[in-house]
């Protein structure tokens, strides 16, 4: 398929995927954090298959970043009070206020802007880090809240459930898309060969989450799943 057109297509289906989640929670039919944590779980695999339609160009890999740089540009926009986007900020934001969206949701699309240019198709490093951002600390928020366990005695503000559940979204995650990468012949066979790696990372992924920093575990989770991940690929 032609670049141009798979890009128009990723950000169709992006844009898309986005919009209703904003709709749903503008109109009152989901709650503002279940849609911030649909949007975080669901734009990165989304995303991370529309690669399929880019062929293996020198090009491709930063036209297909254009799609999230687009749309954190949007998020700065927004976050700033220079676009006004009430659907928008009651779909990302905690409280209402368009600043939130400065912090989470800027450096989450931050992250897959850098790490599709650096890692592309050419490595799973790039793919598990996103999985363990979209389907670790995604999913971490939604079942840590949930389900009765202890604090951690390092963070008071995290369980023992949301650290687990980041363990096991991530690795679920990573494993799905790299079978998918794998039978379609990006990556080399045999899948038992990324479970060891897809484990590690995640326990390591899962282990950086669960420090107290606020607001930036979209960056530090991420990249500490990129580093280990050169450990072994």
């Amino acid at each position: 398929m032609n670049n141009y057109i798979a890009l128009a297509l990723t950000f169709a289906i992006a844009l898309g995927f986005l919009r209703l989640m904003d709709f749903f929670a503008h109109r009152g039919w989901i709650e503002s954090k279940l849609s911030r944590k649909l949007i975080h779980i669901g734009t990165g695999p989304i995303f991370v298959l529309c690669w399929f339609l880019f062929d293996d160009a020198p090009s491709a890999r930063w036209l297909a970043a254009l799609v999230p740089f687009a749309i954190t540009v949007q998020f700065a926009l927004i976050g700033f009070g220079i676009l006004k986007d009430k659907a928008s900020v009651d779909a990302m934001s905690r409280t209402g206020d368009p600043k939130e969206i400065l912090r989470g949701p800027l450096y989450y699309g931050i992250m897959f802007v850098v790490l599709t240019i650096v890692y592309w198709k050419d490595s799973p490093i790039g793919i598990i880090a996103l999985m363990m951002m979209c389907g670790g600390d995604g999913i971490a928020d939604i079942f840590g809240r949930r389900i009765p366990s202890p604090k951690l005695p390092w963070s008071k503000e995290k369980s023992v459930a949301g650290m687990v559940s980041v363990f096991v979204g991530g690795f679920v995650f990573s494993a799905v898309m790299l079978f998918i990468y794998i039978n379609e012949g990006v990556f080399a066979a045999p899948f038992t060969n990324y479970l060891l790696p897809i484990t590690v990372i995640s326990l390591a992924g899962a282990a950086v989450e669960s420090l107290h920093y606020k607001d930036i575990d979209n960056i530090s989770m991420t990249l500490a799943s990129a580093l280990v991940g050169h450990w072994f690929f």
